[in-house]
């Protein structure tokens, strides 16, 4: 199995937890052993243990056969617990979408652990783009570790671009879910685990905007109750307050809910995500960055759908266990 085709795995893996790790990067990684793949992992939210360290963790339980008893997100315990098994890792190399970091922050530097673990290779797809964060090659370099950069280069460097954005402005995620003809009304379409997934990144996003007939119309709550977490902020984009307050929307505790007719805020840093029907959709078509979309394993005679000229570029395709996830940068 080539190079690409680990890096590929990992680069897999992170996009499970994309945007869900805001304002961290998506970052995958894969542990390999005389050529067999012991250990997958990926950055799943802030303060946690970043990828290396999960895939790592994962790679002691497969090779050395005992369970971990503590929560492997739990980045100070899951460093101070690898050092202590040095001796598993040597003939192990390891390959990671981003570099690994040298920073010592929320969590430990991934870079000087690999370093006192003395794994054989790194393999890496993206360097670090912040300048505070870099240096990991470096660490690895000066301890005597062997760095292949540049593997899967582009595919890396686009599961990177969000955070890359929002470091200088909003990046703009449109969510939609639609069946496989198209269509989008007729309640709830994605599945269960769809919800619990959209709901984790309405947990984490800088804001949720919504336009204002589907406030009138769908009279939603828009809030984070499959994954039992607090409420997004809400924008409602409408030049008329003319809303029933009695709607649940406006009655989520600890959170703000404001209306207007100004996107002035998407000159700051953050993320936003948008959820709405065609209307929304062209309101804000030129603030796009990304669409993600839920396809569900159905057809539909609904009559509405998103009738709309755009093209997009896909950069990613999943599926869980029941619908089609597309993460596609929208090109207008």
């Amino acid at each position: 199995m080539s190079n690409e085709f680990f890096m590929q795995l990992a680069i897999n893996e992170a996009f499970k937890y994309i945007f869900v790790t805001y304002p961290n990067p998506a970052v995958g990684a894969v542990v390999v052993k005389e050529g067999a793949i012991v250990g997958i992992g990926a950055h799943q939210r802030v303060g946690t243990s970043h990828a290396e360290v999960v895939a790592l963790l994962n790679a002691y339980e497969h090779v050395s056969g005992q369970k971990i008893e503590f929560e492997k997100t739990n980045a100070q315990e899951a460093h101070k617990f690898l050092e202590d098994k040095k001796d598993i890792f040597k003939e192990c190399e390891i390959y990671v979408t981003l570099e690994p970091c040298s920073h010592e922050g929320k969590t430990p530097s991934c870079a000087k652990l690999i370093s006192r673990l003395q794994l054989k290779k790194v393999y890496i797809g993206s360097k670090d783009p912040i300048a505070s964060h870099s240096g990991g090659i470096e660490i690895l370099k000066q301890a005597s570790i062997e760095v292949e950069e540049g593997v899967l280069k582009n595919e890396c460097d686009t599961l990177l671009e969000p955070f890359v954005i929002w470091q200088k402005r909003a990046f703009v995620l449109f969510k939609l879910a639609q069946t496989t003809n198209g269509k989008i009304g007729g309640g709830y379409i994605s599945s269960k685990e769809s919800l619990e997934h959209v709901h984790k990144i309405r947990a984490v996003a800088s804001k949720l905007v919504i336009g204002g007939n589907t406030v009138r119309v769908d009279r939603p709550t828009l809030d984070c109750r499959f994954i039992n977490a607090k409420a997004p902020d809400i924008y409602i984009y409408s030049k008329q307050d003319n809303f029933d307050r009695a709607i649940p929307l406006f009655n989520v505790p600890h959170r703000s809910v404001a209306i207007g007719d100004s996107l002035d805020f998407l000159k700051e840093k953050g993320l936003i995500l948008v959820e709405g029907g065609e209307g929304m959709l062209k309101a804000m078509q030129k603030y796009i960055d990304w669409l993600l979309i839920f396809q569900a394993p159905k057809l539909s005679k609904n009559s509405l759908s998103y009738n709309i000229d755009s093209n997009l570029e896909f950069v990613h395709i999943d599926k869980n266990s029941t619908d089609l996830i597309i993460w596609s940068r929208y090109l207008g």
